[in-house]
């Protein structure tokens, strides 16, 4: 007898109910793949050195007993140490006697716990001696490295070995927490005022560490904040100039401003205020290059007097924030740790990386998290506009010299003293902005266009001062009525 053949209808029912089967037993995998998966993190969170291991205070000082508890964090901020190169800055080099020496005597530092460092810019580029000559910077300015040498290589410098220097200059190279907390028996603002008018040779002496974790995040809740009582100043100042009063950066800041604003605690332009020497961040009018120049004239401050020229000039610092703040990745909500801190994978965890280097290192892990392009591709936009940026810097630091050497001439040569002294005036602003385009340490990548403005500016002062020694008055070297115009509509924003 031969078996009927199923209907139509009873096969499309038997393949619904097989479709079913299947999509339950995908569902099913897939749950059970998800729990999996939840709890082998789980499990490797508890093995990763998350679970506390110590209790951590705000007198736990030594990056050390932190690292017990975030050994991911820690294994990145001990890798600081190594050298990372660049396009700049390529090789170490042989330390030499003489400033070693000159450490043993004068800080009673082992000469051999630093045998070699970063190559020296001023024997590099001998125009930054004219620059700076009369000021330390002239005897001793080196590319930088990690932050893990940033308190030895301050304290192995000339400029703090040959020049008497105050302990100001501690706050951008050290854990200054404890030495606050000491100095102030545990009121950091009183110990901040007493670290900065001693003796840098006193102040270095009661440093233990470079940075440490305490110096930006707090030990219980582990989050962001800011310790140096001059960004926290600064800051208050700033916003207080754009309309918001008793701001707190502690209390008012995003977590996102935060991922910037631990790093503007030393990547800033500042100056020593006073005969108490008070680390301050000239940011009353504004961060903008011009907004600070205007402040520096307000005050009537300059640091040194040019050896060559005479003239009084203002020394520009590290003013990275200042640079990234008038950027495109600063108004795209782009923090400093986004790139040079990105995060990493490690296992099951998320971890920021604490080397804290340059993002070039690793393309496809800093630029590649937002950007598409090939890494190639990203590597050439970065490396053309630092180029372009180094061939606007040496025009203008040529100029700049020849400035220099101008007026010194002039000098020698009888030229009118109002002239000179106009020249002068010119060289101090022509100075500061190529120097402050020259010691941001991007490059001109942070704010390619902002950069080029600056350098045109240095240019056209420098100039001008040429122009002043063979007698073309102050007026007449005024910008002209469409200048003036055009610069006051960018102002109102209507260009």
């Amino acid at each position: 007898m031969t078996e009927a053949t199923p209907s139509p209808q009873k096969k499309r029912g038997f393949l619904l109910l097989l479709g079913v089967a299947v999509a339950a037993a995908v569902v099913t995998f897939a749950v059970i793949a998800l729990v999996t998966n939840i709890f082998e993190k789980k499990t490797a969170d508890r093995s990763s050195g998350t679970t506390p291991v110590v209790t951590l205070t705000d007198t736990t000082y030594d990056a050390a007993v932190w690292g017990q508890n975030y050994p991911l964090e820690y294994d990145g901020f001990l890798a600081t140490a190594q050298f990372t190169p660049s396009d700049h800055s390529t090789a170490l080099v042989p330390v030499a006697s003489e400033p070693r020496a000159a450490a043993v005597e004068t800080l009673g530092e082992d000469p051999e716990m630093r045998t070699e460092t970063t190559a020296s810019k001023i024997e590099a580029d001998p125009r930054l001696v004219t620059m700076w000559k009369g000021y330390a910077f002239a005897i001793d300015y080196r590319h930088l490295r990690g932050h893990e040498w940033m308190l030895t290589d301050q304290r192995m410098t000339l400029r703090v070995l040959a020049k008497d220097q105050p302990g100001a200059c501690l706050n951008c190279h050290a854990s200054t927490v404890p030495v606050m907390a000491e100095l102030g028996n545990g009121d950091m603002n009183a110990g901040f005022d007493a670290m900065n008018v001693m003796p840098y040779s006193e102040a270095t002496a009661l440093a233990e560490h470079p940075i440490q974790c305490i110096d930006c995040h707090n030990p219980t809740t582990m989050e962001l904040q800011i310790t140096r009582p001059a960004l926290i100043e600064g800051l208050k100042a700033l916003k207080a100039s754009e309309g918001i009063t008793d701001y707190d950066v502690n209390r008012d800041a995003t977590t996102e401003e935060m991922r910037t604003y631990v790093c503007a605690q030393c990547h800033v332009e500042y100056y020593f205020a006073g005969d108490a020497k008070t680390l301050t961040f000239p940011w009353s009018n504004g961060t903008d290059i011009n907004d600070v120049w205007e402040y520096y004239q307000e005050i009537e401050f300059t640091d040194f007097t040019n050896a060559i020229s005479g003239a009084a000039v203002v020394k520009a610092q590290h003013p990275e924030f200042e640079t990234w703040s008038a950027g495109v990745h600063a108004a795209n909500g782009v923090s400093c740790a986004d790139c040079h801190m990105a995060y990493q994978r490690v296992g099951s965890q998320k971890v920021a990386n604490h080397q804290v280097t340059n993002p070039m290192a690793d393309i496809n892990g800093t630029c590649g998290t937002c950007h598409t392009s090939s890494e190639a591709v990203i590597q050439e936009r970065v490396t053309t506009i630092q180029n372009r940026f180094v061939d606007s810097r040496d025009r203008a630091l040529d100029a700049l010299v020849a400035l220099i050497d101008d007026i010194a001439a002039a000098t020698e040569n009888g030229v009118a003293e109002d002239r000179i002294t106009l020249a002068q005036q010119y060289q101090n602003k022509a100075s500061f902005y190529v120097d402050y385009a020259y010691s941001e340490n991007s490059y001109g990548f942070h704010a390619p266009d902002y950069m080029q403005r600056i350098l045109s500016q240095s240019l056209d002062e420098s100039r001008k001062g040429q122009l002043a020694l063979l007698g073309v008055s102050a007026e007449d070297l005024e910008p002209s009525d469409v200048s003036k115009a055009n610069a006051a509509a960018a102002e109102e924003g209507l260009t």
